[in-house]
């Protein structure tokens, strides 16, 4: 089959590669569309440490399913699927709570970690087991399926934070799993969802998918702008979506006294907190990690048209202009946001 392998890093080649074979709890997955992921890029360089070459990376992805194992139930040949990016065991202490993003066996296709490699989706076909496989409607475009993964992760942090019917939301920055969790915190009932960045053109499509009012962080004051916008209160909740400490005290300092934090972005490792304003204005800070079995919920949002992907898609190409696109988001081009391939 023809995949896109990392050979090594910053170097990535289309090559022919035997098809994968399949256990008895697995699908083999014709790919028709995966995204170019954010973690994608940064493993591209090594910089994560979390893709060793060889390795083919890809894990936002749908397609058809091609073979099916001998024990596999609720599939057949020729579905349209996509699947969680996140491989659960479905036995340890969390997956039998639930909570299948915090298993402890939890390994993600595309990635090479320690003693785990299983190739990823930048490839004509891929193995996944049955159990994180999703159906899709037939009228669902597969480049808009391989959007699911990062549309649950913004669904995830709405869900995990507190919102009542008519609440205040800032949403400090607006690259691509920002813009999904402004629609999703617009969905869960926030009447006023605040866009944070330093990118007008960002601020500018936030509000085309629904954010009520944006603040250019070097223009303006965030944290004066927001109380302006909040009757002097301050939001009732924030979710930060880059993961450093400046934007996660920004986020801290635009919430009210009793406010909600929920922190999706994990850019930095470490960051400084301002401890004494957390717990003197009794704050509450919620992680968030992934998804959560949300799929079904992200699929019916996106099949109403009430969460947005195509606004957010500025390519899709076959995988022969993988590579190339791989150095373009590399170097941050201007305007370059979510790349779609199609093996």
């Amino acid at each position: 089959m023809k995949a896109m392998l990392l050979s090594q890093y910053r170097q990535l080649e289309i090559t022919e590669m035997p098809k994968p074979e399949i256990g008895p709890h697995d699908v083999l997955i014709s790919v028709r569309a995966c995204g170019i992921c954010g973690s994608d890029v940064h493993g591209y360089d090594g910089s994560t440490g979390r893709r060793v070459p060889p390795i083919v990376m890809g894990h936002e992805a749908a397609g058809v399913i091609a073979e099916t194992g001998s024990q596999v139930t609720n599939f057949a040949v020729n579905d349209r699927v996509t699947f969680d990016s996140t491989v659960s065991c479905g036995s340890c202490f969390h997956c039998r709570r639930g909570e299948i993003n915090l298993c402890d066996h939890r390994k993600v296709l595309g990635v090479s970690c320690d003693e785990y490699r299983q190739h990823g989706a930048f490839a004509e076909f891929v193995v996944v087991p049955e159990n994180i496989l999703y159906a899709l409607p037939d009228s669902f475009p597969f480049e808009h399926a391989a959007m699911i993964e990062a549309v649950s992760i913004a669904v995830h942090a709405a869900n995990r934070t507190p919102i009542s019917l008519g609440d205040s939301c800032v949403v400090v920055g607006t690259g691509m799993i920002g813009l999904l969790v402004v629609q999703a915190m617009k969905r869960a009932g926030c009447s006023k969802v605040i866009a944070v960045d330093l990118d007008s053109e960002k601020l500018e499509l936030a509000i085309k998918l629904g954010a009520t009012n944006t603040i250019h962080a070097t223009e303006q004051d965030v944290v004066s702008e927001v109380k302006k916008l909040t009757s002097g209160r301050g939001a009732d909740v924030a979710v930060e979506v880059v993961g450093a400490t400046k934007t996660i005290q920004t986020a801290i300092e635009s919430v009210r006294k009793g406010g909600n934090i929920t922190l999706v972005g994990n850019l930095s490792p470490q960051v400084e907190l301002p401890l004494q304003s957390v717990v003197t204005r009794e704050l509450t800070l919620n992680g968030s990690c992934a998804s959560r079995g949300e799929y079904p919920q992200c699929i019916e949002l996106m099949d109403r048209g009430e969460i947005q992907v195509e606004p957010l898609i500025s390519l899709k190409a076959p995988l022969e202009e993988g590579p190339a696109l791989f150095e373009r988001l590399y170097h941050a081009e201007p305007g370059l946001m979510k790349v779609i391939l199609q093996p």
